[in-house]
């Protein structure tokens, strides 16, 4: 059977890039071994989102005092709270299925492999051939340098607890490993995070770093930066031991634990796809190397996601989708600019920031002007009872540019978009504050941040 387009994998790139194909008119195909919907749908953004915000609700229910409002018992039944999880995600998994039918795309399931020129294997025995073909695979998660033991768990180990850990060690600050640190100190673990820089989110601007790491000790969250772990010893009573070590004193510290989650990444998923029989190139990392729209170095071959370098992100892949199926039909789509795309963390205060930290544009060489704007002076989030964080902005002195903007605080994953756009837009300060924000709402503190930034604020 010929397709116009096979594509390899069905996560927030894969399905994205087959619907896309089949609006445009291409005979498409999807090959997927497991589920539909990639990690994403079934063991990353959905799935813990869920977790969060069940999380939050429970940290709410037990505050309700501030708000004038008695709760006699709040008690939180972890099951119930995991189940709701899957719900969400089968609930989804039929949305992405319908989409597919929708669009009349042949679902193939089973693992897939290029066996020659134009042509795929399913299980090894099933035949395909293609006019194009998109690798969107995917990644997995990065293993540690330890042998396996019972209780150390990754994100999708980690949505499979079905118990409170008593203590929880987790390797890893990037987003996944704050999200689930802040997950099981409000359920009640007691945390530690291990992490190997100075800072927590290493590539987040200091001063986001420094307000979330004020806010997990407040929190009980135990924070061991410049740190590693030395060793770990599996004990017979299913706890484990681990010696960590400072990398700047060289001392140790012994700490025993029920469970420890590997946040220390992902690396592409490449093996076993046959990439050699048709000489595609990988990266010294193994990520498939791709040109600006996503082709390989064979013709007709592509590969989006977080199979390749860059942001292992599902809004990202997907936009490198809609992309690559637009320029492989001969339309002149816009490139995507990878230093507008949104990082965001759903912890509580969320973290959402874009563009340049200040170092780096002082590193860039820009002249810069810097504006902040805390929470704490915000009518909307005392009325919310959420007045931790601030918005921080970042201008170019000389021509207006918006460089980059970093938020903590409640509801700025969704805040983040009118940043976006704006940059997008090529939006000056000058454009912002000559628009009207609401008022009382949280958005204003964007303006208010602007404000600062270039010595017309009112409200600090």
């Amino acid at each position: 059977m010929h397709f116009d387009l096979i594509v390899i994998g069905s996560g927030p790139a894969g399905y994205v890039a087959a619907i896309r194909a089949a609006q445009l008119g291409l005979k498409t195909a999807i090959v997927e071994k497991t589920k539909l919907g990639g990690v994403c749908l079934n063991w990353g953004c959905i799935p813990t989102k869920s977790l969060l915000k069940s999380a939050n609700l429970f940290q709410l229910l037990k505050t309700s005092n501030q708000f004038g409002i008695k709760v006699q018992k709040v008690e939180l039944n972890l099951e119930n709270i995991l189940a709701r999880s899957r719900k969400i995600v089968e609930e989804l998994q039929k949305g992405v299925e319908f989409l597919i039918k929708k669009n009349d795309i042949k679902l193939i399931y089973g693992t897939a492999k290029i066996c020659k020129e134009n042509t795929i294997t399913v299980n090894n025995k099933n035949k395909y051939q293609f006019s194009n073909l998109i690798i969107a695979t995917g990644a997995k998660p990065k293993p540690l340098d330890f042998p396996p033991i019972p209780n150390l768990v990754n994100y999708k180990g980690a949505m499979s607890i079905r118990e409170i850990p008593k203590k929880i060690l987790i390797i890893g600050s990037g987003a996944i490993g704050l999200e689930f640190a802040y997950f099981y100190n409000v359920i009640g673990s007691n945390v530690i995070i291990v992490e190997k820089n100075s800072q927590l989110l290493p590539n987040a601007d200091k001063e986001i770093s420094l307000e979330i790491s004020k806010t997990f000790k407040k929190k009980g969250i135990k924070l061991l930066t410049n740190s590693s772990i030395k060793e770990i010893k599996y004990l017979k009573d299913k706890t484990t031991k681990i010696e960590i070590e400072d990398l700047k004193t060289k001392s140790s510290l012994r700490v025993k634990v029920d469970y420890l989650l590997s946040a220390i990444g992902v690396a592409p998923y490449t093996k076993n796809l046959g990439l050699e029989n048709v000489g595609i190139k990988l990266t010294k990392n193994g990520h498939i190397k791709v040109n600006e729209y996503y082709e390989t170095n064979r013709k007709n071959y592509y590969a989006i996601g977080d199979v390749i370098p860059g942001f292992s992100l599902a809004h990202v892949a997907s936009h490198e989708a809609k992309l690559c199926v637009e320029k492989m039909i001969g339309l002149n789509p816009k490139k995507l600019n990878y230093n507008n795309i949104p990082m965001c963390i759903y912890t509580n205060p969320e973290i959402a920031f874009v563009g340049y930290s200040e170092k780096e544009a002082l590193e860039k060489g820009f002249e810069i002007k810097v504006g902040k704007f805390p929470f704490s002076a915000l009518g909307k989030a005392k009325i919310n009872g959420e007045t931790e964080g601030f918005i921080k902005v970042i201008f170019d002195k000389k021509y207006g540019e918006w460089l980059g903007c970093h938020m903590i605080g409640k509801g700025v994953t969704e805040l983040i978009t009118e940043v976006i756009i704006a940059r997008n837009l090529e939006t000056t300060p000058i454009e912002v504050l000559e628009s009207t924000h609401p008022h009382p709402s949280i958005n204003e503190s964007i303006v208010e941040a602007i404000e600062n930034a270039y010595g017309k604020s009112i409200h600090i």
